[in-house]
């Protein structure tokens, strides 16, 4: 079967989710040490909170799959850890890493010229383990099918998430081609699924895996010619 729709990862993909995180997260944390300018706040730092969050996801995996509930609980684990446990600091903190991580996410360069070289021919959609909506970073009107993890209840590499977006695209499995950055989510589990898959290795790191795409890639803008879009 031809292939007739394209679905992206977004994070490490489409933006530098890391970037924006520990920025949002900077600013986050300058307000805490405002509001509560104690020893053990003042040595807090971004990667200290980094790993309370992801320890809490872990510890919540499988029963809370609200990302934004899982960073406002993240928040309130962090104050609990510098000794000032306080559920509307922990809100307040979140509206402003919120506010941060959507108003000022990035994408990158190739993104738009690749979306407009394969929107004509091809339908988009988004397949996420995060939650970063796309009318927030400038890709509104580009996808025709959105698959969040949380939404659904299941997330990459879990093949049923390849099933579940090819039956919203309304296509079938082998027609589906899958963009991500990850080796271990996007790539393996397109494959389990059936699924073709483009590996974006924006940094060239050598693959020691045995996990390998179709395709590998070090910029979106060579899609398109895979796809026999070139010239």
């Amino acid at each position: 079967m031809q292939i007739s729709t394209i679905s992206f990862d977004g994070d490490m993909t489409l933006w530098d989710f890391r970037k924006v995180m520990r920025h949002s997260l900077k600013h986050t944390l300058v307000e805490l040490r405002r509001r509560v300018p104690t020893a053990r706040v003042l040595e807090l730092t971004i990667d200290e909170m980094i790993a309370i969050r992801e320890q809490f996801a872990e510890e919540v995996k499988g029963k809370i799959w609200n990302l934004e509930e899982i960073r406002l609980r993240a928040f309130e684990r962090t104050l609990e850890h510098v000794g000032c446990p306080e559920k509307e600091l922990a809100a307040h903190l979140n509206t402003i890493y919120r506010k941060h991580r959507f108003e000022d996410i990035e994408l990158y360069p190739d993104v738009i010229p690749t979306f407009d070289a394969l929107a004509r021919h091809f339908k988009l959609g988004l397949l996420s383990n995060g939650n970063t909506y796309p009318e927030r970073c400038g890709l509104e009107g580009y996808f025709t099918f959105v698959v969040f993890s949380q939404d659904v209840q299941v997330e990459k590499p879990d093949p049923r998430i390849f099933e579940i977006t090819a039956q919203r695209a309304g296509c079938e499995l082998a027609q589906l081609l899958h963009v991500g950055d990850s080796l271990e989510t996007d790539i393996a589990g397109a494959r389990n699924a059936g699924v073709p898959s483009v590996w974006l290795n924006r940094e060239g790191v050598p693959n020691d895996t045995e996990t390998q795409a179709d395709y590998e890639v070090a910029s979106l803008t060579e899609i398109p010619a895979i796809l026999g879009l070139d010239g």
